[in-house]
């Protein structure tokens, strides 16, 4: 007996096949698990996992004061080149 499941290929809606990479690319090995999937199903699954966290406790929002510091941060690397320490 066959059961009616579709594969992941089947489930995706024509108009986003175009927009999908290649499963598989000329000189490289073969793109399996989340590679292979489309930018817009990452997306979904991704932000299922940040809503979970968030969800189960263990998330994190940075605060202003955080914020700004990572800010101010990536900041001076960028000015200083990738070498530089920051404290």
């Amino acid at each position: 007996m066959k059961t009616n499941t579709l594969t992941a290929e089947e489930t995706v809606a024509p108009a986003l096949k175009s927009a999908t990479r290649p499963a598989n690319r000329v000189g490289t090995k073969s793109r399996r698990g989340f590679a292979a999937m489309s930018p817009e199903t990452q997306r979904r699954i991704a932000s299922e996992g940040g809503k979970a966290s968030h969800a189960s406790g263990r998330g994190h929002r940075f605060s202003a004061d955080e914020a700004r510091d990572a800010g101010r941060k990536g900041g001076l690397v960028s000015r200083r080149g990738k070498s530089a320490q920051v404290k």
